[in-house]
């Protein structure tokens, strides 16, 4: 079967085929997905289509789409591959869960693509995960679109490790403060925002319809917390943060103190100054703060004795 570049348009060939009465590769992918074999098979570009055709036609509820269904884990390059014919499966599905995209090696060329599909129908997806990618400033712009869309009620946004600066948090500040009241967890650690970053993101905490409630940082350690969080999770560790983002950061929740949970600003360079800062947010009676990780953030003996202070004041655990 002659490959065609356009995945709609692979997809209604076998809508004209299934007419014509020929079933035998739909019949054949079928079978793959019922048997959980899909995984180890090496599909032709027909076949993905074929693929996308089935889900396509399918009766079953969909919520959730999860690439390592489809493609085994460590295929990131036929991973891509199969994302670029699912593509209108997502669109047409409206899933509440895009899971396991950061393992397709998605790009910010790629992130075009994924948010034409994303802003077609933006009301029904809540968790979006894009950890690890280079999809970068650009990329975060392309998708700050869809957020900004009021019918958006994106609920998890994972972007650890994606190589955006303070130019992308500029982009994504002012989406989330064109719709601040739905998103819980955004995880930002491991990238290169510092202050200026930071700075822009507080303004975003500022704002009373943000509902921000858990800012944490190291990935590994959160990972498990992701389902349980209502911004649930929100991380900033390791993103070159000094006293400076502390100033922006402690401002934001002061102005609006009432809704976080856990901060984490592990391996940052905030020392005694930055956490003297924060502090600031402990006295506040309405402060809801329940875990602060500062691991590895230069502070001494006396930041930290200071931090014991409110931590014994206002029962707040500290990690350090």
């Amino acid at each position: 079967m002659k490959t065609i570049n356009s995945p709609e348009k692979s997809i209604n060939l076998f809508h004209c085929l299934n007419e014509l009465g020929d079933h035998s590769l739909v019949q054949e992918i079928q079978q793959y997905l019922k048997s959980g074999t899909i995984k180890e098979a090496k599909l032709s570009s027909s076949q993905w289509s074929a693929v996308g055709f089935v889900l396509l036609t399918s009766e079953e509820k969909l919520d959730v789409f999860d690439i390592n269904e489809f493609v085994g884990e460590n295929n990131k390059d036929e991973k891509l591959n199969a994302l670029q014919y699912l593509l209108p499966v997502i669109k047409v599905h409206a899933f509440s869960s895009l899971f396991s995209l950061s393992d397709c090696g998605v790009t910010d060329k790629d992130c075009a693509a994924l948010t034409s599909v994303l802003r077609s129908n933006p009301s029904q997806l809540r968790d979006l995960d894009l950890n690890n990618k280079a999809i970068r400033d650009s990329g975060v712009k392309l998708l700050s679109v869809v957020l900004e869309d009021p019918r958006c009620k994106l609920e998890t946004l994972l972007l650890s490790k994606c190589g955006i600066t303070d130019e992308g948090c500029a982009a994504l500040s002012s989406a989330l403060r064109s719709n601040p009241s739905h998103l819980r967890d955004l995880n930002l650690s491991e990238n290169n925002l510092e202050d200026p970053g930071v700075t822009l993101l507080s303004v975003v905490l500022e704002d009373p319809h943000c509902k921000l409630e858990t800012l944490c940082g190291n990935v590994d350690i959160f990972t498990s917390l992701f389902r349980i969080c209502v911004i649930v999770l929100y991380r900033l560790s390791k993103c070159g943060i000094t006293d400076e983002g502390c100033a922006a950061l402690s401002s934001a929740l002061r102005s609006n103190p009432s809704h976080l949970r856990d901060l984490n600003l592990s391996e940052n360079n905030l020392e005694d100054p930055g956490v003297t800062l924060l502090s600031v947010v402990l006295e506040d009676p309405h402060c809801k703060l329940e875990t602060l990780w500062l691991r590895d953030c230069g502070v001494t003996d006396e930041g930290y004795h200071l931090s014991d202070i409110h931590v014994s004041l206002f029962s707040v655990s500290c990690i350090v």
